[in-house]
């Protein structure tokens, strides 16, 4: 009899200069039987040497560190090895970090003071492909657009009505099938939606899509985290 087989293990690497935080995030997230935590560093640099040899699917990384912060290390990180997910954490809920670390590769953003049961899932949810961000930053970020945003450009007001309103639960953080519950659509026409906006939009990641949405102001405060 044929034995099936084990699916593999998603292999973490934590990046954070608190040697606590490291284990607390580490000990969470061994607990669960379809993680694995394969390594940790302190700093940039040591991340991205530990990427390198211990090959994660995702990285947790801390945004202010020593040598080399999180933003950077991020950026080169995706530069060297594309397919690695990043999701920053920071206990720094600034506006800036966000969109920096979006525009550096990242896949998500979450704060510190997530719960711990939550954790797992945005790892999960990182190497699935979703893009992960704090309520409450998407909200201030959105709002920051929109007063200052010019008006969409050619490009975004030529799109059709339902790409538009799957870009904005794209950029509100939403995966395919809640996009697709949300809008009463099959997750492979919701699949069909994000592959024309990415080619009309000129991006090569839904990440693209949020920085977007977000720049050309079509995320309403509302509908954002």
């Amino acid at each position: 009899m044929t034995v099936p087989a084990t699916p593999a293990r998603l292999r973490v690497l934590v990046v954070d200069d608190q040697a606590l935080v490291r284990a607390g995030f580490s000990s969470i997230l061994q607990r669960e039987a379809d993680l694995e935590v394969v390594g940790e560093a302190a700093d940039g640099v040591e991340a991205l040497e530990a990427v390198g040899r211990t090959n994660p699917d995702v990285v947790l990384m801390d945004v202010r560190m020593p040598r080399m912060d999180g933003i950077a290390a991020t950026r080169q990180l995706r530069a060297r090895h594309p397919a690695v997910r990043v999701v920053v954490l920071t206990t720094y809920d600034l506006d800036e970090y966000l969109l920096e670390a979006l525009r550096a590769g990242a896949c998500g953003f979450l704060l510190k003071d997530v719960r711990a049961e939550h954790l797992p899932g945005a790892v999960r949810a990182a190497a699935s492909g979703d893009v992960l961000i704090s309520g409450a930053p998407t909200r201030r970020l959105a709002e920051t657009f929109i007063r200052s945003s010019r008006e969409p450009s050619v490009r975004v007001r030529e799109l059709p009505a339902r790409e538009l309103e799957v870009l904005r639960l794209v950029a509100a953080g939403l995966s395919n099938a809640q996009i697709a519950a949300a809008l009463f659509l099959g997750e492979a026409t919701v699949k069909t939606y994000i592959s024309r906006l990415l080619a009309r939009l000129g991006v090569r990641d839904r990440v693209g899509l949020v920085i977007v949405a977000y720049e050309e102001g079509v995320v309403l405060p509302s509908s954002a985290g």
